[in-house]
């Protein structure tokens, strides 16, 4: 099974609370420039799982226009920055097919860092997105098969 994990893009530092914090000009950019980046490599997307918070609505919503995506969207309450890894990957067991989420930090690293049981990945910029192919949904079950950065 192959898994992408995108990092919202970047986002104005205040707003009325975290949850309602906006993808900036720059934010909707760096995500319509990993996505063009990675077009070909996500052809077989099923599904784009994403974050309540608005930021992540936004960026999924960005990255669904560039790619002309018609797939399916969901939005999932454990993918906020305080959730849990494992209750993540138990999500995406359940899923199944190739799926993308799209949600913050430090959870986007956690998760990363849990399934490749590769620490180097637990720190991830704005908009990165990076590929696993999962032999289980478990601590160390995945490979990290690429990590696309937007440009500069």
């Amino acid at each position: 099974m192959k898994l992408y994990v995108l990092r919202h893009g970047a986002a104005e530092p205040l707003a009325l609370s975290d949850a309602a914090r906006r993808l900036t000009p720059r934010g909707e950019a760096e995500v319509r420039a990993v996505a063009l980046a990675c077009a070909q490599r996500l052809a077989g997307l099923q599904r784009i799982v994403t974050s309540p918070y608005q930021r992540a609505r936004q960026t999924a919503a960005e990255l669904m226009r560039t790619l002309n995506f018609a797939g399916e969207l969901l939005v999932e309450a454990a993918l906020t920055p305080a959730g849990d890894a494992g209750q993540v990957a138990t999500l995406i067991d359940a899923l199944g097919g190739e799926t993308l989420l799209v949600s913050h930090q430090p959870l986007v690293g956690e998760l990363l860092c849990y399934l490749t049981d590769r620490e180097d990945l637990a720190s991830m910029d704005t908009a990165n997105l990076a590929a696993l192919d999962i032999t289980a949904c478990a601590r160390g079950g995945a490979r990290l098969l690429w990590l696309q950065r937007p440009p500069g």
